[in-house]
């Protein structure tokens, strides 16, 4: 046994383990050999109850003399904390937050921007990307072939159209798919025409969103608006002031006493952006959900356009984080695009032909 002779019950002097980085070395009497691993051993001749007269390069605390069959248990530590590692590092890769974006069908025959829920859902993934640990995946079309598509997402994001041409509106088990999405606490965002429900689903829909546009009830229209003023929400964080001529819709139906309801937008005809108009004239608000969860709606972005708005644009980016659970930043979540991408990413539009006299 290469003159290791272990009914003498010899020392081992184990010192300097370190897992994974310099090497680990374990001196012991009449006995020399090394074994390259990703955790390395090195053996030494020497005394028994002592180190070799070689200083160690490497001393973490005092030195341990182990007897001969405690190695094995030092091999199971090291064997253990290996494995813990590989498990830590598995779970920080598992801890993404999956963010799942639906766009509507985008018409082929429009204005170039208009209603670009394709373009607009493309933009939001740029810029969501650039927060750490976001998962994106995005939907086409209104509504995924396959609904697995939502398992394990953190918020949900609808940029439609509305009034009942929701694609999750088409049949009972979307609207179902839904419902369950919003009772296990899944981020519910909707921007522009998507919070536009037909009134045989308002009361759902309201529990969904906390507000909703309600065609025998509501408002619309398209006019300039100045937005400077705003609350005091993570939503709000970093929303630079901006100037716009939007497609609004307002006069939102919100749940009994607003009660989750965070207003964090007004637009109006008469007071122009400001909170003037009150409750008439809000156009973005959150609402935490009486049974868990967060949702987020904003009635502008009309036109692809609008997202070359800085304020828009983190205001948007915050909302749907904020769903989704994360923490938006003091300054605002990181939203900035380049407005050749931005422009790059519209759809190709077919003219639309002029009516015949």
């Amino acid at each position: 046994m290469n003159g290791l002779d272990f009914k003498k019950r010899n020392e081992w002097l184990l010192t300097s383990m370190v897992l994974g980085g310099p090497q680990t070395e374990i001196y012991l009497p009449s006995h020399s050999m090394r074994r390259r691993s990703s955790c390395k051993f090195i053996f030494r001749e020497g005394e028994a109850g002592e180190a070799p007269a070689e200083p160690m390069r490497r001393q973490f605390g005092r030195s341990l003399a182990l007897p001969v069959h405690a190695i094995m248990s030092v091999a199971v530590a090291l064997s253990v904390i290996f494995v813990c590692s590989l498990q830590a590092q598995s779970e920080l890769t598992d801890s993404k937050q999956k963010i799942v974006l639906v766009a509507g069908e985008t018409a082929l025959v429009d204005v170039v921007g208009h209603h670009d829920y394709l373009a607009g859902c493309a933009c939001l993934e740029a810029m969501l990307r650039q927060t750490r640990n976001v998962e994106i995946v995005q939907v086409h079309k209104g509504w995924p072939d396959d609904d697995i598509v939502f398992a394990n997402a953190k918020a949900v994001v609808f940029y439609t159209d509305g009034g009942g041409k929701q694609a999750f509106l088409e049949t009972p088990l979307r609207v179902a798919k839904l419902q369950s999405l919003v009772d296990s606490g899944v981020g519910i965002v909707m921007i522009h025409q998507a919070v536009d429900f037909p009134e045989a689903i308002a009361d759902q829909a309201k529990s969904w969103l906390g507000g909703i546009y309600v065609k025998t009830a509501s408002g619309r229209g398209h006019w300039d608006s100045n937005h400077v003023d705003f609350p005091k929400h993570p939503i709000t964080r970093g929303v630079a002031p901006w100037k716009i001529n939007d497609g609004w819709l307002n006069a939102i139906q919100f749940v009994d006493g607003m009660k989750g309801i965070t207003p964090l937008v007004w637009s109006g005809k008469e007071y122009a952006g400001s909170r003037a108009g009150l409750d008439k004239d809000i156009v973005a608000w959150s609402y935490e959900r009486p049974n868990g969860g967060r949702s987020f709606s904003f009635t502008g972005l009309d036109a692809h356009s609008a997202w070359s708005l800085p304020g828009m644009r983190q205001l948007v980016v915050n909302g749907v984080l904020w769903t989704a659970g994360i923490e938006i930043p003091a300054t605002g979540a990181a939203s900035e695009i380049e407005e050749s991408k931005l422009n790059a990413m519209q759809t190709p539009r077919q003219t639309k032909k002029p009516s015949a006299k």
